[in-house]
């Protein structure tokens, strides 16, 4: 007697609905069992948010496909599949971009035209997402049953309500919910700007914003140029009490030490020459809301002690004025700079920076996030997609090698200008406009000052590694992977399940490699 394949793949996904599983446990799962019923090149689960989809779990798709942002109104065919409650098989002729075309796993050249597939998810009644199948040959969908596939959909629906229904027990999706609508009351019809990233690092950080994001603590939160700290202090702000109002913002380096004490605190009308006028500071325009002080460090040293004063007690002076005003206001302060030798050097003082590091927040450098570089290249790649008016916008796979490799001094602001350069650099290299545009190593604008981490240390990459004459070929590949995976944990600060991710092994196998190996 042949088993129904419906049930096969279905009582798997029954069982986990009463499992604890993590939520991408419980995605990949679920995108396993629909390759299995219906063969395919590529799968992806897509949440809306918004008038935004968001990948939560691909197979089949580019690594960077995780980290892009699919507006429903720059993709007809996305749009289309929302539009119907029941699946929706597009026509191998049909003339819609798809907006998977570049991205599937392994493919090269400009693939224009392949079997696409959608239905759509409605949870409680509600739509909540997209499921998308793709394949390469153009007839693969021809004989499927869409019954079937609504019938997987409803599951799929079901399995989407039982995790968020287990992280609602655990505290987060009523956290993420609150945060979501006090965002859209702080910044009105403005999408606040996302934290994008998986790796245990990111995670963390992630962790401990939720921690302290909810209480009125000071934060001072530190990282290296480029790594987010404004993002992080956008989150901190949305998660408080405070999001129903803006966060006030300074930059302290971008302002001569003449207007500092009056940007800060404001002044009175003839206070000094120019000021015409009376003016409220940022702490008054922040009163019951937040105020970010990006490079705080910067604070000449007559203003820092001004500024401890109105942390104490709530209380300021406009500058030429003897009348004081009191503010509620929630400081988060940014720094790049070691505030903590600045202390010792007599540049910052030791008062302030105890009272601004209530609670000291580390943004981790990109080069110490792993893969999450090809999750934000993605984003990057979307943003520059739709801004140039193409189809796709995809790396090559030296490139995406590259940006794991490179050590990133300028971190994420380097990664986004990166990607920018290099999709007009890579457009104007092409003859006809092209529907689907590659970015090769020719396009990859590195700084020489920003070369790859390979190219800095030439002894920490395989590649650059040449065999010792008479050597067999075992022992070049031994000295190969000996290397590679030196590199790796070097990169990794010595974390095995971060190096076994980003080189694609199983972590148990590499364990049993590295100890083969000498490494362990």
């Amino acid at each position: 007697m042949t088993s129904n394949p419906l049930l096969v793949a279905l009582l798997p996904l029954l069982d986990d609905l009463s499992r604890n599983l993590p939520e991408s446990e419980r995605y990949r799962r679920l995108l396993a069992a629909l390759r299995q019923l219906f063969p395919c090149d590529a799968v992806a689960l897509l949440r809306l948010d918004g008038e935004v989809l968001v990948p939560l779990s691909v197979e089949g798709l580019s690594a960077d496909t995780m980290g892009r942002r699919f507006k429903v109104s720059e993709h007809p065919r996305l749009h289309e599949l929302l539009q119907h409650r029941g699946p929706t098989r597009f026509a191998a002729d049909c003339e819609l971009p798809d907006p998977y075309d570049g991205l599937l796993e392994g493919q090269h050249g400009h693939l224009e035209v392949h079997d696409c597939l959608g239905c759509p998810l409605y949870v409680k009644e509600q739509l909540w997402g997209l499921l998308t199948l793709d394949s390469l040959q153009s007839s693969s969908f021809g004989r499927v049953d869409l019954g079937m596939l609504e019938a997987f959909a409803s599951l799929a629906a079901a399995t989407v309500a039982a995790s968020e229904r287990i992280s609602l027990l655990m505290g987060r999706v009523e956290d993420e919910q609150r945060r979501a609508d006090l965002y859209k009351q702080a910044a009105a019809a403005l999408r606040p700007r996302e934290m994008i990233g998986q790796s245990p690092r990111h995670k963390a950080l992630l962790q401990e914003i939720e921690l302290v994001g909810g209480s009125d603590l000071t934060v001072l939160i530190s990282g290296e140029t480029g790594v987010g700290k404004e993002l992080v202090a956008e989150a901190l702000h949305a998660a408080s009490a405070r999001a129903s109002r803006p966060m006030v913002s300074i930059n302290c380096a971008a302002l001569p030490d003449t207007l500092v004490e009056s940007e800060l605190f404001g002044h009175v009308r003839g206070a000094f020459s120019g000021a015409v006028s009376e003016r409220r500071g940022k702490f008054e325009l922040a009163d019951g809301a937040t105020l970010f002080l990006d490079e705080v460090g910067e604070l000449p040293l007559a203003v820092q002690s001004k500024l401890l004063r109105v942390l104490q007690s709530g209380q300021l002076q406009r500058v030429g004025s003897d009348r004081e005003h009191r503010v509620d206001v929630r400081v988060l302060a940014a720094t790049n700079r070691d505030l903590a030798e600045e202390v010792r050097a007599g540049r910052f003082r030791a008062d302030l920076y105890h009272r601004l590091s209530v609670y000291p927040l580390k943004v981790p450098a990109l080069r110490e996030r792993g893969r999450d570089v090809l999750l934000l290249a993605g984003y990057f790649l979307e943003d520059n997609r739709a801004r140039l008016g193409l189809r796709s916008l995809r790396l090559a796979p030296d490139v995406q090698k590259t940006l794991l490799q490179h050590d990133w001094p300028g971190n994420v602001r380097e990664l986004e200008h990166l990607i920018g350069r290099a999709a007009i650099k890579a457009l104007s290299a092409c003859a006809e406009r092209p529907q689907i545009l590659t970015i090769d190593s020719r396009a990859l604008d590195l700084h020489p000052i920003h070369r790859p981490y390979i190219e800095e240390q030439p002894h920490s990459s395989p590649e650059t590694e040449q065999p010792l004459a008479g050597q067999g070929l075992r022992d070049s590949v031994d000295d190969y992977q000996r290397c590679l995976i030196e590199t790796a944990l070097t990169r990794h600060a010595g974390r095995w399940a971060d190096v076994a991710r980003e080189l694609g092994v199983d972590r148990a196998n590499l364990q049993r490699l590295a100890k083969r190996l000498g490494l362990k």
